[in-house]
């Protein structure tokens, strides 16, 4: 439950009103939004979906939409009659839906049908009845929240990726974290958005206090949260393998995020890749107020499980209250070093937005490399449905706010599944299909970068380290920068107490690059790179042996 200044709120649920008898956001209708994913890559054809919430309380009938696609100007192509329509006075789609929703959750989803490359904004208008009453309204009709269109980009160019790996979404959640004041998409619904931004696996990372509690009443314990956590493997398990083609869909796994207590006692959040079993965290579900110790230690959590553990937004910013309220801390140099049955296997430093707490975890990242710590770097987003964007509430009560942070499959985290030399086309497939095995086994090696567009990975060859770097026309194009770091190592064998060192730096560099690097006198050496309009990657440490 998330509802003080400094946190994240998702997919904003405006009728909880803490018993009180009013709320400024309060309409006795269901939450009703447009979303879709932010990206569709070549061959998905684009669509979007209808997200109805507690129209099991408020039923309400969808009866008709109208979806309007205008390019923006600076992507017109000429040539294109259907390009210059979209510029001029739009793509008008209209969907007479007449569709009674009584759930509790519901997705509609409305296909864009094939449309040109390009980067669009779809203006939504949705027009409802409940109860001989009508209402229309664009975009959402979430209270005092001003209507933006969606943003989205059809690709004309695959993206850029290396044969042999993969790339995943480490961090978001189902609508088995649904709470008093956010909540997240089917795994269904985020099996087809994988799909359509490129997406090889998705890790959902569900919190461990909300399977403790019911779905129809959120602030009712469960006699036990392990059968919701069942049921949602059960779930992930029943989505289907490959599309009506023949083709493989991206592969979902159920994760859990953790709330454990860091050496202070205060609660930090870990995510677990497709645990054996649930994992016990309440301490800051802010179900019991000031109650707020951690349930279970780190060391505790690590010694339960064998799954892959990851220390989540180690260092995202957070406010006094939340602190006071949740005991919510940071995670410690001394939580990343505890001698159980086994450690965190890295750190998920960038979570959506290059933020304080990006630059904060990947000084805290590097800082753990020169201690010869070699964690892995992951990207995730944290994202509760939020394909397009993310509403929010700003005051309790009061207001709610919109950005684009936290957007689904927007950072990726790319491991190397594969065995065959490592190449870049668009034919690139994988050579088998994707299990869990296989990128447990990825985790465990030490190869994998963190990006939110183009490739840039690393391989071991004769003379050292050579780094690749990829870009397109979708990412911007060339490389602002491309920049080698690396650590020396001592004679005696430790890591040299200095700061790390660049060893060489490429500018204004072409959208295909290989470098290799002497690695000689060096522990490690990683990469990170920017294209042309910002899009951003970084290596894992390659450790010399």
């Amino acid at each position: 439950m998330s509802f003080l200044p400094g946190e994240k709120l998702r997919y904003a649920e405006t009728h909880f009103k803490f018993k009180l008898p009013w709320s400024l956001l309060y309409k006795p209708w269901p939450e009703i939004i447009f979303d879709a994913p932010f990206q569709f890559v070549p061959g998905v054809e684009p669509m979007l979906w209808i997200v109805v919430r507690d129209a099991d309380r408020f039923p309400t009938t969808i009866k008709n939409a109208e979806i309007v696609l205008k390019v923006r100007a600076e992507d017109a192509q000429p040539q294109d009659s259907q390009i210059k329509n979209a510029q001029q006075s739009g793509i008008v789609i209209r969907k007479d839906l007449n569709i009674e929703v009584h759930e509790q959750m519901k997705f509609i989803p409305i296909a864009l049908g094939k449309i040109p490359a390009s980067t669009y904004e779809a203006h939504c208008k949705l027009t409802v009845e409940r109860n001989g009453k009508t209402q229309t309204f664009e975009r959402w009709n979430l209270p005092r929240l001003k209507p933006v269109p969606l943003r989205f980009k059809v690709l004309n160019e695959e993206l850029p990726i290396a044969l042999g790996y993969a790339a995943g979404e480490m961090h978001c959640h189902t609508y088995y974290s649904a709470d008093h004041v956010e909540y997240g998409a089917t795994p269904e619904v985020l099996q087809q958005a994988a799909k359509a931004v490129g997406l090889d696996f998705v890790s959902c990372t569900d919190h461990a206090y909300d399977f403790a509690f019911t779905q129809e009443d959120f602030t009712k314990e469960a006699d036990s949260p392990v059968p919701r956590f069942q049921k949602l493997r059960e779930e992930i398990a029943a989505l289907p393998k490959t599309d009506e083609n023949g083709n493989r869909l991206p592969l979902m796994i159920a994760g859990e995020e953790v709330s454990a207590g860091n050496s202070k006692g205060e609660n930090v959040h870990m995510t677990v890749l497709g645990p054996e079993g649930y994992l016990p965290g309440l301490g800051d579900c802010g179900r019991y107020w000031l109650e707020n110790r951690p349930t279970r230690s780190i060391k505790q959590i690590l010694n339960m499980t064998e799954a892959h553990c990851f220390a989540a937004h180690p260092f995202q910013q957070m406010g006094l209250l939340e602190k006071f309220v949740f005991r919510r801390g940071y995670w410690k140099p001394e939580d990343l070093n505890i001698k159980g049955y086994h450690s965190i296997r890295g750190l998920q430093f960038w979570n959506g937005i290059r933020d304080e707490g990006f630059k904060l975890g990947r000084e805290f990242w590097i800082n753990e490399l020169g201690k010869g710590n070699y964690l892995l770097p992951i990207g995730g987003n944290d994202a509760h449905g939020d394909l397009n964007s993310m509403t929010a509430v700003s005051l309790p009560l009061i207001s709610l706010k919109h950005t684009r942070a936290h957007i689904f499959g927007n950072v990726r985290t790319v491991i190397k599944v594969g065995s065959r030399k490592l190449e870049v086309g668009s034919e690139a497939k994988q050579e088998s299909p994707l299990s869990l095995d296989a990128i447990n086994a990825a985790f465990a090696a030490d190869n994998c970068y963190i990006t939110d567009g183009p490739a840039l990975w690393w391989e071991r060859d004769d003379n050292g380290i050579t780094f690749h770097a990829r870009s397109n026309k979708e990412m911007g194009g060339g490389f602002r920068y491309i920049r080698i770091y690396g650590r020396r190592e001592l004679p005696n064998g430790k890591l040299a107490p200095t700061e790390e060192i660049m060893l060489g730096s490429l500018i204004a560099a072409p959208d295909h690059a290989d470098i290799p690097v002497a690695t000689f006198g060096f522990a490690y050496v990683r990469a990170e790179c920017e294209t042309a309009t910002g899009k951003f990657a970084l290596t894992s440490a390659a450790q010399i042996f």
